[in-house]
């Protein structure tokens, strides 16, 4: 691991020099390569679906693992946009001149090494290793046990881009061993590596706040709201929750629980419990959605909620509904059990809304829109290499710029402090 990580940080240097022209065409041989080898990485990644199923994995997470024609496609296509996308390095920002005639100004400049940890979804591979190139950092990346194969076969096409574009194959380097002690090596490769990503579950992310000596940035896990206000469109509101909950349950993003007003709890629980329910949804009810449930909508998959249910994060057809009082009760309960990833309201009470935004702390705070919006791809990011829920230099989708810092760059004509 110590020369993987030597390897890497002189990669990063020679990637931090590397035109933008170069760094775009081995992007765009990336997704060619994609397209290419459709056969070899589904081959692959049929191998890792077969063990995982042979494991008893569960569904959520055979999800994740899967690739198809389909996804591989859109995942080269995320390649392609990120290649398109606006090259952060070396763009100057916030210019002053000071009243001594000093000229400064802040140019952009790649993190490093990225250490990334991830489980189950091999698309990561691809996502980092795009956002890196482009933004000039290296990357070490260690998946899961589970993604081995899938990885490899990913793996190889990224090098092979690096090395026909004039590119170190070493600015994305794989841990080729599924040993999880190779993590706790990584974690404390501080004299190489500049910042951990964690992606996947609580207990990655504890094990890397725990024992990391480098800084880390964690995310990627949401229980997640959706407020419906008295004031709001029900029909606008059924659309923003399908959506939310039934496009793609098992991911982060996705709808976790409904809270919704008493003012209208009683018409519009029957209409969600149907609409949902028509996709397979279950619900988690507390005492008064329950009753309601009972009374107007007997054929539906409910039952009272556990306390712990509050605190679940499904990945599943599964919901929590919740009936407030008010919209002080609905956001006190929200930042109770959030996880600060993404939150939304429907409504259309300005004032309402106002105070929603403003008092909601999460990374993603949703007006009248779905949860399923909080993503590097459409916020026009290109990918992301995460979803940081954290308050430090990014929070939200990290694409390029989020994947940056920055130095200053003091202009004189010899000038000297003065005593």
């Amino acid at each position: 691991m110590t020369l993987l990580g030597a390897q890497a940080k002189q990669a990063a240097r020679i990637l931090a020099r590397a035109g933008t022209a170069d760094k775009d065409a081995a992007l765009r041989a990336i997704a060619e390569g994609l397209t290419g080898r459709l056969d070899d990485i589904l081959a692959a990644n049929a191998r890792d679906i077969e063990h995982a199923t042979a494991k008893g994995m569960a569904p959520y997470f055979i999800d994740r693992l899967t690739l198809n024609e389909k996804r591989l496609r859109a995942i080269a296509g995320d390649v392609l946009h990120v290649a398109e996308l606006p090259d952060p390095v070396g763009e100057s920002f916030d210019a002053v001149t000071l009243a001594n005639g000093l000229r400064l100004h802040k140019r952009r400049i790649p993190l490093g090494v990225l250490g990334v940890i991830y489980e189950s979804r091999p698309n990561v591979t691809i996502d980092i290793a795009a956002l890196a190139i482009k933004s000039g950092n290296a990357c070490i990346l260690r998946g899961g046990s589970e993604t081995i194969h899938s990885n490899r076969a990913l793996v190889s096409i990224v090098h092979q881009a690096l090395a026909a574009n004039g590119l170190p194959r070493e600015a994305v380097s794989f841990v080729d061993d599924t040993d999880r002690a190779r993590i706790m090596e990584l974690l404390r490769l501080s004299d190489y590596v500049d910042l951990i990503i964690p992606r996947g579950g609580a207990a990655l992310h504890d094990l890397c706040r725990k024992n990391s000596t480098i800084p880390v940035i964690t995310g990627g896990m949401g229980i997640n709201h959706i407020y419906v206000d008295e004031s709001a469109d029900q029909d606008m509101a059924l659309d923003i929750l399908f959506n939310a909950k039934v496009q793609k349950p098992t991911v982060c993003n996705a709808l976790g629980t409904v809270v919704v007003h008493c003012g209208i709890a009683e018409d519009f629980l029957p209409k969600m419990a149907r609409r949902l329910g028509q996709a397979g949804v279950s619900f988690r009810c507390d005492p008064r959605a329950h009753d309601i449930f009972s009374r107007h909508a007997p054929d539906a998959d409910f039952q009272p909620a556990a306390p712990a249910d509050w605190d679940t994060e499904w990945l599943s057809l599964v919901a929590g509904v919740k009936i407030v009082d008010s919209l002080d009760e609905a956001i006190a309960f929200i930042e109770a059990h959030s996880m600060d990833h993404s939150d939304g309201i429907v409504s259309h009470n300005p004032a309402h809304i106002a105070r929603f935004v403003n008092e909601v702390d999460s990374c993603g705070v949703f007006v009248n829109a779905s949860t399923r919006f909080n993503d590097g791809g459409q916020f026009g990011l290109g990918a992301e290499v995460a979803i940081s829920t954290q308050r430090i230099h990014a929070r939200g989708p990290m694409g390029l710029r989020e994947l940056t810092s920055y130095k200053w760059v003091v202009e004189g004509n010899g000038h000297v402090r003065p005593g």
